[in-house]
């Protein structure tokens, strides 16, 4: 099935304790159905030091969120909508935002 969030999206948080927050993908993990998303679903962890180069202690990062749970952002009216797919002239085949019809990234 087509990938309908990507890596560098916009996406909008729908449902949870981070509701309402935007950010960008990092990363999509699509065996698990998730994907990873800059400042949404912080998570602490107790690191021990790594060699010379990294200290050990409590470091704060982004853990993975289910792709249900996002929405991405269109680009021409700066809220969430749903994707749809177009294939071009050429033969290529797009997403599009269902709310203007926008060619997503």
């Amino acid at each position: 099935m087509a990938a309908r969030i990507r890596k560098g999206d916009r996406v909008v948080v729908t449902t949870g304790r981070d509701k309402g927050k935007r950010g960008e993908v990092l990363r999509v993990l699509p065996t698990e159905d998730r994907a990873v998303v800059q400042g949404v679903n912080l998570v602490k962890r107790h690191t021990k030091p790594q060699g010379m180069n990294q200290p050990g202690g409590i470091v704060e990062k982004e853990a993975s969120i289910h792709l249900s749970n996002l929405m991405p952002i269109d680009p021409k009216t700066d809220k969430p909508t749903r994707v749809g797919f177009r294939v071009l002239d050429d033969g290529k085949k797009v997403r599009v935002a269902k709310a203007s019809g926008e060619v997503l990234g």
